[in-house]
């Protein structure tokens, strides 16, 4: 982190109070032989970063209530630098590792280094092509990469990519997977609107444990979010209000496991991933068990519901 980077996050921090933006503890910086040295110290967030929690297989596979919660709570924190402050604060780099979680997982936005404070009352947009366009690949808006104008729409996008990688469980980019699928925007787009093969984006570790209209509500609201033109984005407001329909959909709406196999080809691709281990064969059994036909078509139902927790 450079020095400037640096005092804005120092400057960022002293101004804003919200239990979903990370609280700055102290700071120092001190000028010796090796330079000026620089220190950020923050509140103790035991489970780090949701990029951790997401991605590295040593941690348990984060819960769809833990998701809703997760994203809910994020939601919330850019809502407030958008919209409820004397002044706009556009916060330009939301992304997995600046999630910061809490014990109980509730989720707190970190790094405010590239924070820009947004445009004036008669200025639509702040211009930053004067200095180098910054961001993380694959979250950043794509008006900003190609004029610098920043408004808190780019940050609505970022969101959008944010919705995606908690619902499917990939990077924004990763190219350890096919070539095809290396940018997680680009392979979810056609899959999201097709309610045939939408179980194809949905994170496999839940193992089905989420309510598939609520997962399907999950994924157009992130639609709406990426929206190419930017006026065509909701207020992180409006989200909010979605999210929490959605997390009420998902506490009373419908089974955790609701899918309909409706060809031999998705039965030979579903089944084969819940025989991936051992321990999941007794679960199988289970479900087999509890199979029925409805018009010809095999259906998988759920034995219970899922616990889904009341995190607020």
């Amino acid at each position: 982190m450079g020095h400037k980077e640096w005092l804005a996050e120092v400057n960022f921090l002293g101004l804003v109070n919200h239990p979903n933006l990370v609280k700055l503890v102290g700071y120092c910086a001190e000028d010796d032989e090796r330079g000026m040295q620089r220190l950020l110290v923050y509140e103790y967030m035991p489970n780090k970063s949701l990029e951790e929690c997401l991605f590295y297989s040593f941690q348990p596979i984060l819960s769809w209530s833990s998701r809703l919660h997760v994203a809910l709570g994020s939601a919330r924190g850019l809502a407030y630098l958008h919209e409820e402050m004397d002044f706009q604060i556009i916060f330009r780099d939301l992304k997995a590792s600046n999630i910061l979680l809490d014990n109980d997982f509730n989720p707190k936005l970190s790094d405010f280094g590239l924070a820009r404070q947004g445009p004036a009352a008669n200025d639509n947009h702040v211009t930053t092509v004067c200095v180098q366009v910054v961001g993380t690949v694959g979250y950043a808006a794509p008006e900003y990469i190609q004029t610098g104008h920043l408004t808190s729409k780019s940050d609505v996008w970022s969101f959008g990519i944010l919705l995606l990688e908690l619902l499917t469980g990939r990077r924004a980019v990763d190219r350890n997977r096919p070539k095809c699928e290396q940018r997680l925007l680009a392979w979810v787009k056609p899959l999201i609107g097709d309610s045939k093969r939408f179980y194809q984006i949905v994170d496999t570790r839940l193992e089905g444990q989420y309510p598939l209209k609520a997962a399907q509500k999950m994924a157009f609201l992130a639609s709406q979010c990426f929206q190419r033109n930017p006026r065509s984005r909701p207020k992180m407001s409006d989200v909010v209000e979605m999210l929490k329909h959605i997390v009420v959909l998902s506490d009373f709406g419908s089974p955790c496991y609701s899918m309909t196999l409706r060809s031999s080809e998705q039965k030979a691709e579903v089944l084969p991933r819940l025989l991936t281990s051992k321990d999941r064969i007794q679960s199988l059994r289970k479900r087999i068990s509890s199979m029925s036909r409805e018009n010809g078509r095999i259906v998988l139902r759920a034995l219970s519901r899922p616990k889904m927790a009341q995190t607020w």
